[in-house]
């Protein structure tokens, strides 16, 4: 039976583990993987040992932690090796999930998704597009008496009611969207739409008084805003901006509006 090497070459390292020259000779330098003695003609001589403490390293760099912290780890007792590996076993795990949730996200942005469509930016320090699109909402009509009316009506609520009916209004508006798309073959001014139109009006008297004026402005930007027409043309056609803005003229003209 073949008797194990007493000690490795950097070669035998290279060819055990994949490794380069470089790299060994660089965690020589920084006390990361001394070799255990040298030859007569200053070969680096490895232990078999250092074979499994090299591939210890390898494993913790897997882990993108920094050369100094896997120094730190390597001279640890085994127990408490293990504890500090368990915590960044959980902090992997978290990393995965939200991996997961942006692998579904670009799937869903690849099928034809819009951006603004997608539940993006809920972790970390990027605010969430929802909240991204409230903010830029009130760069542009803060200073209007509609927009600081809606503001003022928010207040009343606790954050978290907030967050519900914030929700709710959302679920609304998709399933109104979704409403419209499927009477995009009718006339703007049918019956059909109109009470289509009665429903969207409803999702949004909560918030604020939604006189002609203030309806007819909305209808502008849902024409009118690359954001908004993302998001509407998302429920059907990218012309369906253009026919909810129809629909609203119509709504706002006809003094006969139809009720629900």
């Amino acid at each position: 039976m073949k008797k194990p090497k007493p000690y490795y070459t950097v070669k035998d390292l290279m060819a055990i583990t994949g490794v380069t020259k470089r790299t060994l000779h660089y965690y020589d330098e920084i006390h990361l993987l001394k070799p255990e003695s040298y030859s007569d003609k200053g070969y680096r001589m490895y232990h078999p040992d250092d074979v499994k403490k090299l591939r210890m390293i390898l494993l913790l760099k897997e882990l993108d932690l920094s050369l100094k912290e896997i120094a730190t780890i390597i001279q640890m007792p085994k127990q408490e090796k293990k504890t500090v590996l368990a915590g960044h076993y959980q902090a992997l795990q978290i990393k995965k999930q939200q991996l997961d949730k942006t692998l579904t996200h670009l799937e869903d942005f690849i099928a034809g998704t819009d951006l603004s469509f997608l539940d993006v930016f809920q972790e970390g320090d990027i605010l969430p597009l929802k909240e991204q699109y409230q903010i830029e909402a009130k760069y542009v009509y803060g200073d209007t008496e509609k927009f600081q009316e809606m503001e003022n009506r928010m207040k009343q609520f606790s954050e978290k009611e907030q967050a519900v009916v914030l929700e709710s209004f959302d679920q609304n508006m998709q399933n109104v969207f979704r409403q419209f798309a499927n009477l995009a073959n009718e006339p703007p001014a049918s019956a059909k739409v109109q009470q289509v139109v009665h429903k969207w009006k409803s999702s949004l008297e909560p918030f604020i008084v939604c006189d002609k004026e203030i309806l007819q402005c909305i209808a502008y930007t849902y024409r009118d805003d690359e954001a908004f027409q993302a998001y509407i043309n998302q429920f059907g056609k990218n012309t369906l901006n253009e026919f909810v803005y129809q629909a609203i003229m119509q709504y706002c003209e006809d003094e006969n509006q139809p009720n629900p």
